[in-house]
């Protein structure tokens, strides 16, 4: 019996399915969309995928003033993706598809049963299948998905050698369900990934790039990281990761470096949970992932105070960079993620108290990542100490504190001197050059030191500053 949740689904999708079954043609909802349906998500949210024996050409057909819109990009591998009501369609035909030992694209060979199409998916709790064009709205579950999803098990649906042959990216999406739905893999598919976990090289950084976003923002992507540092495949993408794990970090006595990353990435919630807070999930997360991963390569020693990791936050960023760029990530993404590892440490070097000064620089470097990189000092702190994890608190709320008293004086989110280049060309009376980047950097620290001084004393400092300037030249 299909469960009631379904009932709305099936009202939605009646006229698409009254199409195809006039066409003589079967229609199914099938992978993710059955499981989330199954889980009882909010079917509002989910863009609905669905498989047929028919052909690309005639799913256009039936689509044909059925669709908002109609895409084709996917058409050569047996997609067409279409719009309605704001929701978001992709058809697919029975389909197997494999890679070839070399080769970054599948080899697509269409099928008209849809145990075969089934057979080729990732998993089995995304290998089920709800028949629309039935009789009665079927349930296709040949290889006991609806079972695994309640026993919250991760298997595939034939061996886990041939699907993982099949798309070797599999075995890093393993990594998401595992912890999105907090599954238990099955040996045999954790074996599988060990052995195989060097043939992740022939998927493109572009998909392994999409892959990573998926896992980093799961509510609590732990055992997903863990997954892939214990089977080897961070070794194939990120081997950055599994370098961490062996490097003991001081500060945080009772974890290694790894352990302790991990648990920063955690520490940033959704923003669901923080509705106070404005900063871009993802990429808070992505900084929490790289931001200490400078660590092994500044590892040192110092007599009385033990290991060092002297300038790692310089170090890693430079390595973020590097990583990021080679995983296709846009240049946006690059800048954003590695200034933040740069920054990550820039709180804790204002131990003495927050002064004016100290406000208006942090500011001024966070530049438009200023929440982001509040969140990511936040959830830094993994201290098992209380009354420690207390005081860093405090030091936090009272920075946030300063910050917005500040705020509402001067305007922090646009830091610049009172006098712009136009005018300290005209009252020195100098064309352009360095010495008016020079003049008009020596207003930035005043405004940075002293605030907003006003227009006429800011004249007047600048041609104090210049004349002395020119007797020492």
């Amino acid at each position: 019996m299909i469960p009631p949740r379904f009932e709305p689904v099936l009202a939605e999708t009646a006229e698409l399915t009254e199409r195809f079954r006039a066409a003589g043609a079967r229609l199914y909802l099938v992978g993710g969309t059955v499981r989330d349906l199954l889980l009882a998500e909010d079917h509002a949210t989910i863009d609905f995928d669905l498989t047929t024996d028919a052909r690309p050409e005639r799913i256009k057909q039936l689509l044909a003033g059925w669709s908002e819109a109609i895409w084709t990009q996917g058409e050569r591998f047996g997609t067409i993706g279409a719009m309605r009501a704001g929701r978001t369609y992709e058809i697919t035909t029975h389909r197997s598809e494999a890679y070839t030992d070399e080769s970054r694209k599948p080899d697509v060979v269409y099928s008209d049963d849809v145990a075969v199409d089934l057979s080729r998916r990732d998993f089995t709790i995304n290998a089920m299948a709800l028949e629309l064009t039935a009789a009665t709205p079927t349930l296709v579950d040949p290889y006991g998905g609806a079972a695994d999803l309640m026993t919250r098990t991760l298997r595939t649906p034939l061996s886990p050698e041939i699907s993982f042959s099949d798309d070797p990216l599999r075995m890093l999406r393993a990594a998401r369900f595992l912890a999105r739905l907090d599954l238990t893999p099955v040996p045999e598919l954790v074996g599988a990934v060990r052995a195989m976990a060097g043939r992740l090289g022939i998927v493109s950084a572009e998909r392994i790039r999409d892959e990573l976003d998926k896992l980093i923002t799961v509510s609590h992507p732990a055992a997903g990281l863990w997954f892939v540092v214990d089977t080897g495949l961070a070794e194939q993408f990120l081997p950055e990761l599994p370098a961490m794990r062996l490097e003991q970090d001081p500060i945080h006595r009772h974890k290694d470096v790894l352990t302790h990353t991990i648990a920063v990435i955690d520490n940033v919630r959704p923003p669901a949970e923080w509705p106070a807070l404005t900063y871009d999930f993802r990429r808070t997360r992505l900084a929490a992932l790289f931001h200490d991963v400078g660590k092994p390569r500044t590892r040192g020693y110092a007599s009385g105070k033990g290991v060092t990791f002297h300038h790692h936050d310089a170090v890693g960023a430079r390595m973020t960079r590097k990583r990021l760029a080679a995983l296709r990530y846009s240049n946006e993404d690059v800048e954003a993620i590695t200034e933040l590892v740069a920054l990550h440490l820039r709180f804790h070097t204002y131990s003495m108290g927050w002064t004016d000064s100290a406000v208006r620089r942090y500011v001024r470097d966070a530049g438009d990542l200023l929440g982001e990189l509040n969140v990511l000092t936040r959830c830094d702190c993994t201290t098992r100490n209380p009354r420690k994890a207390a005081m860093l608190g405090r030091r936090m709320d009272e920075l946030e504190e300063r910050i917005a008293e500040l705020a509402a004086h001067e305007e922090l989110r646009a830091l610049r001197p009172e006098l712009d280049g136009v005018e300290v060309m005209e009252l020195l009376g100098i064309p352009p050059g360095r010495p008016v980047g020079e003049a008009l950097a020596y207003l930035m620290d005043i405004r940075l030191e002293d605030g907003l001084i006003g227009r006429e004393a800011a004249v007047a400092r600048l041609m104090a500053w210049w004349q002395a300037r020119s007797v020492e030249a």
